[in-house]
């Protein structure tokens, strides 16, 4: 939603390639303009459609046209006052219907934005593969873990595109953190720190319900698919992110992001085994979804993740992700990178003052003889700040990078099994809350252990 959503803060194409001093001291990430200076020819034009025009399906296309040779043609959504509103926004031209089966039924449409509920991302994503279109689908991939393996098997058999929305993996912010880590900046990596914290109304899901919301304006058999059949209810339709039989809590729209950062810069298909606490603390307006989750993670790598949502924080919006090494840490936040260095000490230190004078001197004599002087020099320490530019979005660079993959067919950044990667990890702390235990996941076969 970009009411209170700062994905979009930021907005520029470009990829990590060099950086230059600002007068602050803070280097700037420089952009790569990636896109070829020709005019887009007709044969490399791309014609796409929008499935589920909510407030992020509606931001992506938004986005998503902003890439040269990009043209929206067609929308589905389930409620007309979407379908009205996308004509307003991009044209009478732009057909809109509520079946998305007839969008994918259609020829002139190359690939398909997936922005649905997360019960629907499986089946949308499966028809139009299997439909011959390519497929960017938000975030998280699955909604259930019966989802993934079927998804990449369509995404395999069909020989479609299938990239994941968690824009992270194309952020020239990420890729610095990944290229310092990389490096050794910060020594061995020993546990990642990541929180998205929120206290507004918009962020805790409490979306306008349209005042002609009802079984007339709203395809309501549609929208609950293989939800459970309830009688008609606009909150779970326009709200139905506090639903667990529509979304999949923080832990799919939140901790998503923060896996998917995680694993982005450390390169690991995902954690071992995780452990995670959550209620409803404040927003107890009859949803089932939790307000605040924390989650325990272990990786093979040698680190532990540790993560938190809340959305009775008190304070503003903010997000951040933390790298802690044996020599230093890196963090990520909205606007860029900060990698702090401490070398560890070559000397110790000692403690006497318990002992006797004598054995003090002694003690200090062979720690003198151990330790040269200036031996523990931590000149090497320090603090460097790296900024992207003004006007970057990594959503951008997303969707350029999946419209790349789109004309060349070579890989996309965030294919599907990255994305069940991702969201299956995140999703152990669903599973772990309702158990009340740990919950161990194999990362190479992506299956429950």
């Amino acid at each position: 939603m970009e009411i209170w959503n700062r994905r979009n803060f930021l907005r520029v194409a470009g990829a990590a390639s060099a950086v230059t001093a600002l007068p602050s001291g803070v280097k700037l990430l420089v952009a790569e303009q990636a896109e070829q200076a020709k005019p887009v020819t007709a044969n490399d034009h791309i014609q796409i459609a929008l499935i589920g025009a909510g407030g992020q399906g509606m931001g992506d296309t938004k986005t998503a046209i902003q890439v040269p040779g990009v043209k929206l043609v067609a929308v589905a959504d389930c409620y007309d006052g979407r379908l009205a509103r996308s004509k307003e926004q991009w044209g009478d031209d732009v057909f809109t219907t509520r079946d998305y089966q007839e969008i994918l039924a259609r020829k002139d449409i190359d690939a398909v934005i997936i922005g649905t509920p997360d019960h629907w991302h499986k089946q949308a994503s499966v028809d139009a593969m299997k439909a011959g279109k390519d497929v960017y689908c938000e975030k998280p991939m699955i909604h259930l873990y019966s989802d993934g393996p079927e998804m990449i098997e369509a995404s395999r058999s069909t020989g479609k595109i299938l990239q994941i929305g968690s824009q992270r993996v194309s952020s020239i912010i990420y890729a610095k953190a990944k290229e310092l880590l990389a490096a050794g900046a910060i020594g061995q990596l020993n546990m990642v720190t990541a929180y998205w914290d929120r206290n507004s109304s918009m962020g805790a899901w409490n979306y306008t319900v349209p005042p002609d919301a009802s079984p007339e304006t709203c395809d309501w058999p549609r929208f609950l698919g293989t939800a459970p059949k309830i009688p008609f209810n606009a909150e779970h339709f326009f709200q139905w992110r506090k639903w667990m039989a529509y979304g999949s809590g923080v832990a799919g729209d939140l901790f998503v992001h923060l896996f998917s950062g995680t694993h982005f810069v450390t390169g690991s298909h995902g954690p071992t085994r995780g452990m995670a606490t959550g209620a409803i603390r404040y927003w107890k307006d009859g949803r089932d979804a939790d307000d605040v989750m924390l989650g325990l993670f272990d990786y093979r790598e040698g680190f532990n993740l540790s993560l938190r949502v809340n959305f009775v924080d008190g304070g503003e919006e903010s997000e951040s992700l933390v790298f802690t090494g044996s020599e230093g840490s890196i963090e990520i936040g909205w606007t860029g990178v900060t990698v702090t260095r401490v070398p560890r000490e070559t000397a110790p230190g000692y403690t006497v003052g318990t002992f006797s004078e004598a054995i003090q001197k002694q003690a200090i004599a062979d720690y003198d003889k151990k330790y040269p002087p200036h031996s523990g020099n931590q000149s090497l320490g320090g603090v460097e700040k790296y900024a992207a530019p003004k006007g970057y979005s990594d959503s951008y660079d997303h969707f350029k990078n999946f419209f790349a993959s789109v004309r060349s067919r070579q890989p996309v950044v965030e294919d599907a099994v990255f994305g069940y990667r991702a969201a299956g990890a995140a999703l152990l702390s669903n599973l772990s809350v309702e158990r009340g235990q740990f919950v161990h996941w194999n990362p190479d076969e992506m299956k429950l252990a």
